[in-house]
């Protein structure tokens, strides 16, 4: 990273340091032009958002989403759709664009993907590292199929990031449905079919605890929505087994 691009990024958090700022900074070269930036550090910070926290996580996202898009080996449109709407909605139409410019840039860089994801499961709150994985299978089934090269990808960030198995193949199961509902449901809640009521039951309220929409209500309307989204698959899998069990 030059030091021109290293001045404008001092101080607007730590997903603008380690692999992820050398990342950023390689892209934020695709916005300058004849030595001179068209942004300067304040319209950087606030290109990502409001917030330190904000800007973490569009930052983080931006890069994560580069790697699931290649992962098949071809780019869709449809996927950089999905990520242009999600700035659009959360930052308006110009920095949107500005955004997918960046996101062109890194889909032409190569790097760890395993260095990038442990740097955000060091800093990013747990429950924001759940609705970045649910985003990442948002992007691979955008085409309408999630293929098993873009789940290995996945798979690999949310290792990275240190999620826990069972909430991996939990967000999985609400883009990678079963056949049989039930069984679907038990996926999302991380319980056995075999499991005790009880046990469908703390699942059910440990499940609800670490993805409630207010835990990331800080990052944005969109990422709040996509998080009630997720909240709602949860209340839905739990009510089929509730159902199908005849629970109380």
């Amino acid at each position: 990273m030059g030091c021109l691009t290293r001045l404008i990024l001092t101080g607007l958090g730590w997903a603008f340091g380690g692999p992820i700022g050398g990342i950023v900074g390689y892209a934020l070269g695709g916005l300058f032009s004849g030595g001179r930036p068209r942004v300067i550090r304040t319209e950087v910070n606030e290109h990502f958002g409001n917030t330190e926290a904000q800007r973490d996580f569009n930052v983080s996202l931006l890069v994560l989403s580069a790697a699931v898009m290649k992962a098949d080996g071809s780019v869709k449109r449809s996927e950089l759709d999905y990520v242009k709407r999600f700035f659009v909605h959360n930052f308006g139409q110009e920095r949107a664009e500005n955004s997918i410019k960046m996101l062109r840039e890194i889909l032409n860089k190569d790097y760890n993907i395993y260095e990038v994801s442990a740097q955000v499961g060091r800093y990013m709150d747990y429950s924001s590292r759940l609705q970045l994985l649910h985003y990442l299978f948002g992007i691979a089934a955008a085409d309408g199929f999630v293929s098993e090269q873009e789940t290995d990808v996945i798979h690999a960030i949310s290792s990275g990031m240190g999620i826990a198995e069972s909430d991996f193949y939990s967000i999985k199961a609400m883009f990678v449905k079963k056949e049989n509902p039930a069984q679907n449901a038990y996926a999302i809640l991380g319980v056995d079919p075999s499991a005790s009521d009880e046990e469908v039951k703390k699942a059910y309220r440990e499940m609800a605890k670490k993805n409630h929409p207010d835990l990331v209500s800080s990052l944005g309307e969109e990422v709040h929505q996509a998080a009630e989204k997720k909240f709602q698959e949860i209340n839905e899998a739990y009510e089929t087994i509730k159902k199908q069990r005849g629970m109380n």
